[in-house]
């Protein structure tokens, strides 16, 4: 039985991906497979992977279907299709992004974490970007109405070691310390096989951003935890695919709604949802201009 069933979706990150895969491929002290999932690519994404990779399984969409939709197909190829799951499907799946590069030991290290933590559903590793600093998205609190104003006013940023306005990126703990959060990041999210068949695949409703967060949690409502773990250290230089792809910031809001929507409107009083919606709207109208 394999260990981890490895899940890449590119777009248009032709070198990047070449040197997550050389990376990833250097993985020592567990097994793998690795599957590439080309979202649509005009690089020629496919045909590096094809000539220089070939013991990845590759994907070829012929258009983006977005982010959700295509690591659904590279889940199922590997065998984490909930209603058929087996034992010879690999115990964890990690989503990684082509903006990465992993670390010799990191997929082991993730391994041997979950292992001894048998509760764990999901559990991510540290990310640092380019410049040396924390990727803040590696640990995360859901966006609950509460937590996304204090984003949305600034407090987050005026009070980034106060643990209540300070939740969105959970800046008020060590990035040191192995934490329970509320979410990692789908640049590097490894989930339990278990977990999946408890939780289903992701919403493919969700184009770009939130179907990680809205994975996250689903999985901790069928009573999995999520870990945040730092002793793994993973490059990652962010946004480099998303640039690329047009409908980027009008899914960041759109993906905000469906969230909003899907989790937490129907708990919402009357007034409040209303402030939410116009709240979002008027940030994404902002967003456009600047």
């Amino acid at each position: 039985m394999l260990d981890v069933g490895v899940v890449i979706v590119n777009y248009n990150t032709r070198d990047l991906l070449r040197d997550c895969l050389a990376s990833l491929l250097e993985s020592r002290g567990v097994s793998f497979r690795v599957c590439v999932v080309d979202n649509g690519s005009g690089d020629g994404s496919a045909d590096m992977v094809k000539k220089e990779f070939p013991e990845v399984l590759l994907i070829t969409s012929p258009f983006n279907g977005g982010y959700a939709y295509a690591n659904n197909l590279g889940l199922k190829a590997l065998g984490f299709n909930p209603g058929s799951i087996s034992e010879d499907t690999a115990r964890y799946a990690l989503l990684l992004n082509p903006d990465t590069i992993v670390p010799p030991e990191a997929l082991a290290k993730m391994v041997q974490f979950m292992d001894s933590h048998p509760q764990a559903g999901i559990a991510g590793p540290k990310l640092i970007r380019q410049d040396g600093s924390l990727d803040l998205a590696c640990r995360r609190s859901f966006p609950t109405p509460e937590v996304a104003f204090y984003r949305m006013i600034g407090l987050s940023k005026l009070f980034p070691r106060h643990p209540r306005f300070a939740r969105y990126n959970l800046t008020y703990l060590d990035p040191d310390k192995t934490a329970e959060v509320d979410s990692v990041v789908g640049a590097f999210m490894m989930v339990r096989r278990e977990a999946i068949a408890d939780a289903g695949l992701l919403d493919e409703s969700f184009f770009l951003y939130g179907e990680d967060l809205d994975w996250a949690l689903r999985i901790k409502k069928a009573g999995w935890k999520v870990y945040y773990y730092p002793e793994v250290t993973v490059l990652h230089y962010k946004r480099v695919s998303s640039q690329k792809n047009p409908r980027a910031r009008d899914e960041f809001f759109r993906a905000m709604l469906i969230f909003y929507r899907k989790h937490y409107a129907s708990q919402t009083p009357w007034w409040l949802d209303k402030l939410v919606k116009a709240g979002i709207y008027l940030w994404w109208g902002i967003s456009k201009v600047l």
